[in-house]
């Protein structure tokens, strides 16, 4: 019998979202049926209330999850009922091209549930992320579940889900920070503060966190930030390249998603430096660039989705370190909330207040 629920909606842009009744269907084939027990409120869910996704409205919110598997269809084989997992976005094929060259982390192909959830006169929502797991219980394809130690408290490993995972698999995967380098991470926010996080994990020497927001850099220390700069007191290219010897750094990792900002990472960086952006633009956003400063300083530019992570690889290693104390992921929980302050959450993060509030049920 499907399930009746109940779920925070995004019903139009620039609207405050609601809780309404969401009917979610039993598993079909390929799909689970996970009971969420917690989920972060993570800025794109923001962006999809904004519009600054798509519109395809209502959206079903929520997406950075972990949960019990309660139910799953014909066919599955990754997950069973009664698995602790963590949700991702990034189900691979493992057919396409990339997947085929051994790089499943730029799948072309990612699947999410066949099947839609509605609200209760049947409108059929959009999940975010293709999770959508603001409510008891969502259905997604079951590639979407990694399973992990169910000794990590849920709302803890759901972090992984994204935007912690993003900051880590930036610094790590897609910047191949290594030992020794110097890093700076522009933008210190949950995903930021993770990219700082992982830049001392990797074993870099010098990590330079940038922020308009004293309190986001104090806060990037506590992630292992050797150096701070605040952007609104002190040219942030300059400020970088006073700290590495003239030189720019090995790394700079934008997690901000402007082009005032990456125009810095692009000229902080070392001459054959590489620049992250992880920061998410939105559609409207233009950068422009001397291209011979392009031709010219060579290195590499890079995007990096999600951390170019690959969930089943990388969740069960990132919770078994935070399981040996080894990577302090909880101190991003900064509050537990229940279902209905999503609202007073968003505000909370556009104000800089939190790192993650983190909806428990």
């Amino acid at each position: 019998m499907p399930y009746e629920v109940q779920g925070v909606v995004a019903r139009g842009k620039g609207q405050e979202v609601s809780l309404e009744t969401v009917i979610v269907p039993d598993p079909g084939p390929g799909e689970a049926v996970v009971d969420v027990r917690a989920c972060g409120v993570c800025h794109t869910d923001l962006h999809y209330r904004e519009g600054g996704i798509s519109d395809d409205y209502p959206f079903l919110l929520g997406h950075e999850a972990a949960g019990i598997v309660e139910a799953v269809g014909p066919g599955v084989t990754e997950v069973e009922p009664g698995d602790f997992v963590i949700l991702n976005w990034r189900a691979v094929c493992g057919q396409c091209r990339a997947c085929l060259r051994g790089r499943p982390w730029y799948c072309f192909a990612t699947h999410n549930a066949r099947q839609k959830m509605t609200l209760a006169d049947g409108t059929e929502l959009s999940p975010a992320l293709g999770i959508g797991a603001f409510l008891d219980k969502t259905l997604v394809a079951a590639g979407q579940c990694t399973k992990v130690s169910a000794e990590a408290p849920a709302e803890v490993a759901g972090l992984l889900g994204c935007g912690v995972m993003a900051g880590l698999g930036a610094a790590i995967n897609t910047g191949g920070v290594t030992r020794g380098d110097s890093v700076a991470v522009i933008g210190c926010g949950g995903v930021g503060d993770a990219a700082v996080l992982g830049a001392s994990l990797a074993g870099a020497a010098k990590i330079i966190a940038v922020d308009v927001d004293a309190r986001k850099l104090e806060w990037a220390k506590g992630f292992g930030a050797t150096h701070t700069i605040n952007s609104r007191e002190s040219d942030p290219v300059e400020a970088i390249r006073d700290l590495t010897g003239g030189h720019g750094a090995d790394v700079v990792i934008e997690a901000v998603g402007r082009p005032e900002t990456y125009e810095q990472a692009f000229y902080a960086r070392d001459l054959a430096g590489t620049v992250v952006l992880v920061g998410v633009p939105t559609p409207e956003m233009r950068l422009e660039l001397p291209l011979l400063d392009v031709f010219g300083r060579g290195g590499a530019l890079k995007s990096s989705w999600y951390g170019d992570c690959l969930p089943s690889r990388d969740f069960p290693v990132l919770i078994d370190l935070f399981l040996q104390n080894r990577l302090p992921l909880d101190k991003f929980v900064s509050e537990t909330i229940g279902i209905g302050q999503v609202e007073e959450a968003f505000a909370k993060m556009h104000r800089g207040e939190v790192l993650r509030s983190v909806v428990v049920f």
